[in-house]
């Protein structure tokens, strides 16, 4: 606890400022404000100032004043481990013990708990996600709600889902508000909140929220955007310029296999001279963290991210900031290059926009907004149960993904129409209506967002003060030092890469394997089946040729794999390529070419090359159709069954079959036909997928 004695939070603060940033530092313009407001009783404070201001400063501040008159401990809520981890550190150097109960830590959690209830612990950091943990709720929050002295909701715009990274989990915040003991102030911090977010975040918070807004422009960060390039040529020029850029820093893709494909890219070219590592969600704690210590220590030279790696991430040194492809929001890309510059005076920000970047902000854009069939879908699996149910069970009973189960569960649970037990999932009972005058709304500010996002790539305008202006920063102007106000690209950046390495990174991309994972349940529902697939029916583990939207194969994704022609020679080669690199289990002594995606030529040319090249027998299978483009997981499922019983099953009895299919989004095809053939006498199915496409 600290030894605060001077009763006032100005001594405070300058107790707190000399450990944190040395003798003589003194408070940022607003952040007396932001204490002062704080001294209140019951206060309820929206803090909206530039990643790098000092808001955590703020609440190590108060919580010291806090708890030098006796109060209880200070509960901040954080959205990511990474965030936390920097916190906790940050609250020691402030002379604060601190602590977090997140799923990286478990074993720690009874000793934690422990030390709450001595009252030795002065911050407690937990994730919205714990919160909404019915058993944490039950054994930590019940007991410690009314005797908080602080509590603070970081990256405060994942409460409304007008922001750009709502996250449902962050609607239990009010639930912990309506529980606090009525003297409790309240503190909201964020840096990337506009009007309309702050009006959602205060009416939620209450009527009396103090609102402290500050200018949002980083003098540090020299904006720029490059020409549009090809996919490909993006990964080069990031191949080309990752050397000369200043220091270490991150290169965000969308996409996790971009993220992977990059890294493998730079390394081919750099090796050792120019380390990075691709972080991501997929990624298990301990690596993740691993891997921001190596990017905060210049261990490596870049971190080649996903959003992943975003919020509460701090290294003040960091010298740039890439975006191979653009995010879909102008809020969530002021967020991710706020990383940069935060205690340097130049940072060097460059965004390279693709033409193909507009389906995936038409993903994003509508990926959180229910739909109200499958929403009924959820809801008569639930109320159907006698017992609480799992994710996977609910996944089976409905047919919808299991992300897709997941996300929607959340959602229902905000309003009260569903609720998590220790058991599982369970409907309160309390009826459920569709609003779709909001949703279209948030649609419509994404959609909003997405052209200001057109706009920032066109360079409208200056960089920055377009940033600004879409976080209604009344302050807003232009900084005289991007690509636009300059009027050309800042050194070193130029704006195409070299011809040879885009065909360099081309044959090493399409030299790599992709496994195709096979799948391990039956569907359920209308499918008529559940549970683990037996192994006498079960896939190998497979390859994939063209994985999405990869670039490496731009030319292919918008020729031959869009029409059925016969197979071009790059993508024959491909696949001889793939099957020589393959490890058998046994090897191929069949050909069995199936089209699930409407071409036969394609796929029938395929197969007789492989034949060719390794004397095998090639049967075409020939199926009528293609199942609906928004046919849920089990309708898909259910549709190739049915589909291939109709159809005349190829001779493979006591073969080990290459089963060819052409493309497929969801894998259900290969599961299902696999099936059919093991079932038929196959011994062993190897599924080579042509193009793993988007679903």
């Amino acid at each position: 606890m600290s030894s605060v004695t001077a009763p006032t939070i100005e001594s405070a603060a300058a107790e707190v400022l000399d450990v944190l940033a040395g003798p003589g530092a003194t408070l940022r313009d607003g952040q007396l404000e932001a204490l002062q407001a704080l001294t209140r009783p019951g206060a309820r404070v929206l803090v909206v100032q530039a990643t790098g201001w000092g808001k955590s400063a703020v609440y190590w501040i108060a919580t010291s004043w806090l708890r030098a008159q006796g109060r209880g401990p200070t509960l901040v809520i954080s959205p990511l481990l990474s965030l936390m981890r920097d916190q906790v550190a940050a609250a020691e150097r402030a002379g604060l013990r601190a602590a977090t109960l997140n799923s990286s830590n478990i074993g720690q959690w009874q000793q934690i708990e422990e030390d709450l209830a001595a009252g030795s612990i002065d911050v407690l950091l937990v994730s919205p996600e714990r919160l909404a943990n019915p058993t944490f709720g039950a054994r930590v929050m019940q007991s410690l709600t009314g005797a908080l002295g602080l509590v603070v909701v970081d990256e405060a715009h994942s409460v409304s889902d007008w922001g750009h990274d709502f996250r449902p989990d962050y609607r239990r915040v009010t639930d912990v508000l309506r529980k606090l003991n009525p003297q409790t102030p309240v503190l909201a911090t964020t840096a990337t909140a506009n009007r309309r977010v702050v009006d959602d975040i205060a009416s939620q918070f209450g009527d009396h929220t103090v609102v402290l807004r500050g200018p949002l422009a980083r003098a540090s960060l020299q904006l720029a955007v490059l020409p549009q390039l090809d996919p490909l040529q993006r990964f080069a020029w990031v191949v080309d310029h990752l050397p000369q850029l200043p220091g270490s820093g991150i290169v965000y893709t969308l996409t996790v296999a971009d993220a992977e494909r990059l890294t493998e890219a730079i390394r081919s070219r750099y090796g050792a001279d120019a380390p990075v590592a691709a972080y991501t969600g997929q990624l298990d704690s301990d690596s993740r963290e691993a891997l921001e210590e190596d990017l905060r220590g210049n261990r490596v030279k870049a971190l080649v991210a996903t959003s992943a790696l975003g919020m509460g991430y701090d290294k003040p040194d960091l010298g740039f900031v890439i975006h191979v492809g653009a995010p879909p929001s102008p809020v969530s890309y002021y967020q991710q290059v706020g990383r940069a510059g935060r205690a340097i005076d130049h940072a060097l920000v460059a965004l390279l926009p693709s033409a193909g970047d507009d389906g995936v902000w038409d993903y994003f854009a509508t990926a959180t907004i229910p739909k109200e069939p499958q929403v009924r879908r959820l809801l008569d699996a639930l109320g159907g149960a006698e017992q609480p149910m799992s994710v996977p069970q609910l996944e089976a009973e409905s047919g919808l993904r299991r992300t897709k189960v997941d996300l929607l569960l959340k959602q229902l649970a905000v309003d009260g129409i569903t609720e998590r037990t220790a058991d599982g999932w369970t409907a309160t009972g309390t009826p459920w209506s569709y609003d779709q005058e909001h949703y279209d709304g948030v649609l419509a500010v994404r959609r909003r967002e997405a052209d200001i996002m057109r706009s920032y790539i066109r360079g409208d305008q200056c960089l920055m003060q377009l940033l600004q202006q879409s976080l209604d920063d009344p302050e807003a102007e232009p900084c005289g030092r991007c690509s636009v106000c300059l009027g050309r690209l800042p050194e070193p950046l130029r704006p195409d890469p070299a011809a040879e390495t885009v065909a360099g990174v081309r044959q090493l991309l399409r030299s790599q394997q992709q496994v195709l994972e096979p799948r391990k349940m039956w569907p359920g529902g209308a499918f008529g089946r559940r549970g683990r697939i037996p192994a006498g029916e079960a896939a190998e583990e497979g390859r994939v040729i063209v994985h999405a939207d990869a670039a490496e194969w731009g030319d292919l994704l918008a020729g031959a794999l869009r029409s059925d022609a016969p197979p071009p020679a790059e993508l024959l080669d491909a696949c001889v390529r793939t099957l020589a690199q393959w490890t058998w289990s046994e090897r191929p002594e069949s050909i069995v070419a199936l089209s699930a995606a409407g071409h036969p030529q394609l796929v029938g040319g395929v197969a007789d090359a492989l034949g060719s090249a390794g004397r095998l027998p090639v049967q075409r299978w020939a199926v009528d159709g293609t199942p609906p483009a928004d046919a849920t997981s089990v309708d898909e499922a259910t549709f190739w069954r049915d589909a291939l019983e109709r159809s005349e099953l190829p001779d493979v009895a006591g073969r080990a079959v290459l089963l060819v299919i052409d493309a497929s989004a969801s894998g259900w095809v290969v599961t299902v036909a696999a099936a059919a053939l093991r079932m038929a006498g196959a011994r062993v199915i190897l599924p080579l997928l042509l193009h793993r496409s988007i679903g």
